[in-house]
């Protein structure tokens, strides 16, 4: 059994957790920041990298306290390298190296999104590679047939915005405010989503690939307009983007044998999105799988686990491993037409 320490600290959420490669956690802890960036309407780089390195060492020690565990028992520390915002990516990658040098244990450099594409086994262990995996958060839309660890190939991505800017995007416009995926949800709750007419982007198109930046569009004239009710709009507004990910996930489907499909990121907390893939599944013939909603958003579990399965692969890093603010999960993917960097 080898025993992990994990860093996260891409976006506005620090964390730290000490996680087993026989799926158990043993101390977690986050600390946001959604207070520190509420009144800015989004997250402030500047603000979350400070808050970084105010918080971290504090949660390290936590969780090694928690689950008494002295830092000569461990096997590795994984940190995140990537992709985010890269004041924060450097603060905890550091903090990281600076651990692995001093205790003299391997440094494992994390891709975040291959947290995130492999946290369902870190509760799961039936699910099994191949899987297909709807990976939809704040930064990242993208549809990915995970073959193993380390082994990604990429059939849809956003040409545009994520799914997770497009919920925060509308729910700044409903004066909601930050962060925005809950907000919509409880608001659309209330609301009825046949009420505004709004656009289903690349809908039918025979790539799987997604578009939202026509979609916040429509929410913004439809809230200029003044002839909806808010619920409502969350509500129409939630339910557009749910049918684009069910069609875009059919098509990949259709380009894919893998048995499983898989919904992780921020996103996936969203109860609508669950249903409606666990739903898709079902009809194509596939087992689904969803982490809990905790493990959906940022955390240091996931990049544990991805730790663990690394080094149980043998990939471990240098202390010369760089932070990345971008880092796609399959390098090899060529630019769709039309995307801009987030692709």
């Amino acid at each position: 059994m080898a025993l992990i320490l994990a860093l996260e600290s891409s976006c506005d959420d620090s964390a730290a957790a000490l996680v087993t490669s026989d799926r158990q956690i043993l101390a977690q802890a986050v600390v946001g920041q959604n207070e520190a960036h509420r009144p800015f309407g989004g997250v402030v780089p500047e603000i979350a990298a400070r808050a970084h390195v105010e918080v971290l060492p504090g949660l390290v020690r936590q969780v090694l306290h928690e689950a008494d565990i002295a830092i000569g028992d461990l096997d590795a520390i994984a940190a995140t390298a990537g992709p985010g915002l890269i004041g924060g990516v450097m603060v905890g990658l550091l903090a990281g190296k600076g651990l692995a040098l001093a205790a003299g244990k391997p440094l494992i450099a994390v891709n975040h999104l291959e947290g995130h594409a492999l946290s369902p086994r870190l509760v799961d262990a039936s699910l099994d590679f191949p899987y297909l995996l709807l990976l939809a958060s704040g930064g990242h839309c993208q549809l990915l047939e995970v073959r193993g660890v380390g082994n990604y190939r990429r059939l849809g991505t956003t040409i545009d915005d994520a799914a997770g800017e497009a919920f925060d995007k509308a729910a700044k416009l409903l004066g909601l405010g930050y962060p925005g995926g809950p907000a919509i949800e409880a608001l659309a709750s209330e609301g009825d989503s046949k009420t505004v007419p709004l656009p289903r982007p690349l809908s039918g198109s025979a790539e799987p690939h997604f578009s939202f930046a026509g979609l916040k569009g429509a929410v913004q004239r439809a809230v200029a307009s003044g002839e909806y009710r808010a619920a409502d709009v969350a509500a129409s507004f939630q339910a557009a983007v749910v049918d684009c990910f069910v069609d875009r996930t059919r098509i990949a489907l259709g380009a894919s044998d893998a048995p499983a499909l898989v919904l992780a990121g921020g996103v996936a907390a969203n109860v609508a999105v669950r249903t409606a893939l666990a739903a898709l599944a079902r009809e194509q013939g596939r087992a689904f799988a969803v982490p809990p909603a905790w493990l959906c958003t940022d955390n240091a579990a996931m990049i544990g686990w991805a730790g663990a399965e690394r080094l149980a692969a043998g990939m471990v890093d240098g202390l010369d491993a760089p932070a990345r603010a971008r880092w796609p999960l399959d390098e090899r993917a060529e630019a769709v037409r039309g995307a801009g960097v987030k692709a």
